[in-house]
């Protein structure tokens, strides 16, 4: 029934808002700040496989069956959820001060030396408690005004670069350009793969902020040629045997670029935002990604009729927004905890 279909997209729609922001903010606050970065882009690394092995499937069996399938690591997480430990930010918020020793020693081991890290803590927690209003009101203090504007900025322009119409039709994409989607699917899957890979490995060496602008530049300039391929492809009927390779190698280039530094943003929500505030930021950021998002995927079609080039060229320029603000706004947070970044970027007074 459709309404059945309805109701689950709908639900899919709350789960996957909820745990997109939740996840990469949970491993941020329970790793070490020497392999934050890298905790937090394989969750990306994680997300990519499953979207590229969903891909793959779904060239072979029936949709229903798909969504069958897909319910199996919905099931896992429920079962496994059970035996993560809670945050000790959060615990320490919440005064269970016991408790947050206790999950420090989960995470770190039992023989480690935690007492530093839980005084770092709870001393920090102790420090938000002067300058908090209480809801939702707190983030929007003057001091948290430049990182919220940044991150929203961020999140925004990398949905009104495409991601979303490059993710749902990437199938229809390949087709459009000439290209056996089986074919495409299959080598956008390794891609991301190698990619997502290789930002693990980089990201607590090189840093945030060179990793961030070497993937919007690369989503620009992959749009761009997208964009090249169709004018030359659709509109003026020139290059018939090249456009396709463009489509191939821009579809490649844009995921691939996406998969390097795609999920940062949320690893930043992470490490710019105090607990007191971080739900706060993370629900707005959420909301606005989300929310730019959606109208992209649910336009993307009429504007492909519009122009199939000039929405590509729409993407690259929006991309190219989004180089200009990481370049300007964003810092750089590598090797420090989130206790430092935090009273660096956001100091006490207002």
């Amino acid at each position: 029934a459709p309404w059945l279909l309805n109701l689950g997209r709908i639900s899919l729609g709350f789960t996957n808002g909820i745990s997109g922001y939740l996840a990469p903010i949970y491993i941020a606050e329970i790793t070490t700040k020497n392999v934050r970065g890298r905790f937090t882009t394989i969750l990306q690394l994680m997300v990519g496989w499953g979207a590229s092995f969903m891909y793959v499937v779904g060239s072979f069996v029936h949709w229903r069956t798909l969504a069958l399938l897909a319910t199996i690591p919905g099931l896992l997480q429920v079962l496994l959820i059970f035996f993560i430990p809670e945050s000790p930010r959060w615990l320490a918020k919440v005064g269970r001060e016991k408790e947050l020793e206790a999950a420090l020693l989960c995470l770190r081991g039992d023989k480690a030396d935690i007492s530093d890290e839980a005084i770092e803590i709870k001393n920090h927690v102790e420090s938000l408690k002067s300058s908090s209003r209480g809801g939702i009101v707190d983030i929007f203090q003057k001091k948290y005004v430049r990182p919220l504007l940044t991150v929203v900025g961020m999140m925004v322009l990398t949905n009104l670069g495409g991601i979303n119409a490059f993710a749902y039709y990437s199938g229809a994409i390949f087709v459009s350009a000439g290209i056996s989607s089986m074919v495409g699917l299959i080598t956008l899957a390794a891609t991301q793969t190698v990619v997502g890979i290789l930002g693990t490995t980089i990201i607590d060496k090189l840093g945030r902020r060179p990793l961030l602008l070497v993937s919007s530049a690369g989503l620009c300039f992959s749009s761009f040629l997208t964009g090249v391929s169709f004018f030359l492809k659709q509109d003026f009927n020139w290059w018939d045997q090249g456009s396709p390779i463009l489509a191939f190698i821009g579809l490649l280039m844009y995921m691939g670029s996406y998969a390097l530094g795609g999920g940062l943003p949320w690893l930043l929500v992470s490490e710019l935002f105090p607990i007191n505030v971080k739900g706060s930021a993370g629900s707005i950021c959420n909301f606005m990604g989300n929310s730019t998002g959606w109208v992209v995927g649910y336009y993307f079609n009429l504007l492909t009729e519009w122009s199939s080039a000039g929405i590509f060229f729409t993407f690259s320029a929006f991309c190219c927004a989004n180089f200009i603000l990481i370049a300007t706004m964003v810092p750089e947070t590598k090797g420090r905890t989130l206790e430092e970044i935090q009273a660096s970027i956001t100091p006490s007074s207002d």
